[in-house]
C-alpha cells in the first residue's frame, strides 16, 4: 500500500482531473465528505513579466502518492503546447522539492510521442520529455494509446516505470454497448457486414486488434507521404480480398491530428459503394485544417460517426462543427488507474485484449 494519495493538474487538464477525483471518490478508501472530495491538491502557476514560469504547491505533499495529470495538446485553458510542457517540467520539480514520497506523471495524450524517429542530426521530442521528467524527480510515467510500441523503450526501467494503456479498449465497449448491444447482433450483423479499416499500413497491429475483438475481417490502406513535408499525403492505396460494397467500415486510429490521411482515405473508400463510413480515434487531437476537412466529410455524408476519447479536450465549439463526434469518457478508467496503483492491486486486466463475446455475456 502506497501512502496517502494526492491528485495535482496543470492548467490544461484541470477539469479533466476534477472529473477523475469525482470518481475516485465513489471508493471507500478514498471517500471524504467534502466538495471536492479532498484529494486535488492546490497547484499554482506565476509568470514573470518577461515570460518566466513557476510553480508553487499549496497543498502538504509530504510524503504522499502523487499523481500530476498535465496535457501538451490542445487545451481549454488556451494554453499552448510549449507552456503545457514547461508547466508540466515546474511541476514536477515543485512536487520534488516539497517532498512528495512518489511522483507519477499521467498524461493521457503523450503529444511528443510522434517524435520518436532517429535519424542523423535530428532531435527526438520523445527522448527530451521522458529524460526532463525523469530528471526532475519522475518515478511512474502512465498515458493512454502511445504512437508507437517502441516509445516505451525510450524510458529505462530501473530509473522509471511506464504504463501505456490500450484506451481503444473504452470506444469498443461504446460500440458494443450503443451499436450492438447483444450477442445474437454481433453474429449475425457485425460479423458479416462490418469491416476495420488502417490509415496506413503502420496501423495494421491496432486494426487487427479491432477485427479480433469482434470477429470480422480487415482493410489495410497504404499511404504514400510526402517526406519533404510533415503531415502530407500524396496517395493512398486500398489492400483487400473481401468487397467493401455495402459493408459498414469503421476506420481505427491511435489519433486525427490535420485529418489529411483520414480525408484522402474516406474518398477514397466513398466510390466503393460502402454501407457508411465510421472512424474510432483515441486521441482527438484536431489541428487545423483536422476541423475543416472532418466538417466536409460529415456535411457531405461521407463520414456517419466520429468516435474520440477525451485524452485532449473537445469542447462546445468543436461539437458543434462537429455534429457527428461522439467523445467517450476516459476519466473513470484513469480513476481506476490510480486507484490500483496506490493500492498496489494488479493491472492485468486493463491491459488484456477486448473480448465483445465476452463482454456482450456479461
Amino acid at each position: 500500500m502506497r501512502g496517502r494519495l494526492r491528485i495535482f493538474s496543470t492548467r490544461s487538464l484541470a477539469p479533466y482531473c476534477r472529473e477523475v477525483c469525482d470518481a475516485l471518490s465513489k471508493y471507500p478508501r478514498f471517500f471524504v465528505p467534502s466538495e471536492d472530495s479532498g484529494l486535488f491538491g492546490q497547484l499554482t502557476v506565476s509568470k514573470f513579466a518577461d515570460g518566466e514560469m513557476e510553480a508553487e504547491i499549496g497543498t502538504s505533499v509530504r510524503g504522499s502518492d502523487v499523481f500530476l495529470f498535465a496535457g501538451g495538446a490542445r487545451s481549454s485553458a488556451g494554453v499552448s503546447v510549449e507552456e503545457n510542457k514547461i508547466e508540466t517540467y515546474h511541476a514536477v520539480d515543485a512536487l520534488r522539492r516539497a517532498q512528495a514520497g512518489r511522483i507519477t506523471v499521467f498524461e493521457p495524450y503523450c503529444s511528443p510521442g510522434r517524435s520518436d524517429r532517429l535519424t542523423r542530426r535530428n532531435s527526438v521530442g520523445l527522448w527530451v520529455h521522458f529524460k526532463t521528467l525523469i530528471s526532475l524527480g519522475m518515478e511512474h510515467y502512465i498515458t493512454f494509446q502511445l504512437h508507437s510500441e517502441k516509445s516505451k523503450t525510450f524510458i529505462d526501467p530501473t530509473q522509471c516505470a511506464v504504463d501505456d494503456i490500450p484506451a481503444q479498449a473504452l470506444l469498443k465497449e461504446y460500440l458494443c454497448d450503443n451499436l450492438i448491444r447483444t450477442r445474437d447482433r454481433l453474429r449475425e450483423v457485425v460479423r458479416p457486414n462490418w469491416l476495420f479499416a488502417s490509415v496506413d499500413a503502420g496501423g495494421e497491429t491496432l486494426v487487427k486488434r479491432f477485427a479480433a475483438s469482434f470477429g470480422t475481417r480487415i482493410v489495410i490502406s497504404h499511404k504514400q507521404r510526402d517526406y519533404s513535408a510533415t503531415n502530407t499525403v500524396d496517395s493512398i492505396n486500398i489492400l483487400t480480398a473481401d468487397p467493401i460494397e455495402g459493408k459498414t467500415l469503421w476506420i481505427v486510429d491511435d489519433m486525427i491530428d490535420t485529418a489529411d490521411s483520414i480525408y484522402k482515405l474516406v474518398k477514397e473508400l466513398a466510390w466503393r459503394g460502402p454501407a457508411s463510413i465510421n472512424v474510432a480515434i483515441v486521441h482527438p487531437v484536431f489541428s487545423p485544417p483536422a476541423l475543416d476537412r472532418l466538417a466536409e466529410l460529415c456535411s457531405g455524408k461521407m463520414i456517419g460517426t466520429i468516435l474520440a476519447i477525451d485524452t485532449v479536450p473537445c469542447g462546445p465549439a468543436i461539437r458543434r462543427k462537429l455534429p457527428c463526434l461522439h467523445v467517450v469518457s476516459s476519466t473513470r478508467l484513469a480513476a481506476e488507474i490510480v486507484h490500483r496503483l496506490n493500492t498496489e492491486s494488479p493491472m492485468s486486466s486493463l491491459l488484456a485484449q477486448f473480448e465483445a463475446e465476452d463482454y456482450l455475456k456479461e
